[in-house]
């Protein structure tokens, strides 16, 4: 079971408020658009991706299969959406960009945003879904890749360039080193929640590995 650590709470509410301001700029086919998402990933983790039609997610929606299909030309395409939004919500690199000089700093914040995502219920469940569909839907597991842990180790791996470029830490490929950071942070938190393993890990815990894990890093990549 995935924990709702007062970290992920606040995390969420910030996301509710902030679709809630939005919600009144967005013109209707916005809104249309948003119910769809959010009910494609509930769906999507409840049942799985085979499973899950665009009528079922037309209905829970409210609105029209052709509607859906007037945002999201085919279910492939409406999946990876729902594993995007599910990232950008949680801004796992955005919030740092004023931060980059200060590398403990940024990639303290990167950490505690990236667990706080993969311990979301959406995200375990995702994930979940994605291996248990893995042998009788391949591509389903290379579109939750490219659209969530490809995405993000992206995203990481300009971190790392712009680190290099201002001569913060000595790293001779950005990209292992991104992938690096993000295996050693998943820790063992992650590991208990692959296997539906009830986590043992306080959120002082939690926080005090993250420190751990950001301060060896930065040892094993800063200038001599």
């Amino acid at each position: 079971m995935a924990i709702d650590s007062p970290l992920l709470i606040i995390l969420d509410s910030l996301v509710l408020l902030k679709a809630r301001d939005m919600s009144k700029l967005r013109t209707k086919s916005e809104e249309k658009r948003a119910l769809i998402q959010h009910a494609a990933t509930e769906l999507f983790c409840e049942k799985g991706f085979a499973a899950t039609s665009m009528e079922q997610v037309a209905k829970q929606a409210g609105v029209s299969k052709q509607t859906v299909y007037s945002h999201f030309g085919s279910k492939d395409e409406l999946f990876t959406d729902a594993i995007s939004c599910k990232c950008i919500a949680h801004n796992i690199v955005d919030l740092v960009n004023d931060k980059l000089d200060n590398p403990q700093q940024a990639l303290t914040e990167i950490a505690t945003n990236f667990i706080a995502l993969m311990t979301s219920q959406a995200a375990v469940e995702m994930h979940r879904t994605c291996v248990a569909e893995s042998v009788t839907y391949p591509h389903v597991s290379r579109l939750f890749y490219e659209a969530g842990p490809e995405r993000m180790i992206n995203e990481l791996d300009k971190v790392m360039r712009e680190f290099v470029k201002r001569r913060l830490l000595d790293i001779d490929n950005t990209r292992h080193a991104a992938v690096q950071f993000l295996c050693a942070i998943k820790g063992e938190i992650c590991i208990q929640l692959e296997f539906n393993v009830e986590t043992t890990n306080s959120p002082d815990q939690i926080n005090q590995y993250i420190e751990n894990t950001v301060a060896m890093f930065i040892r094993g990549y800063q200038i001599k």
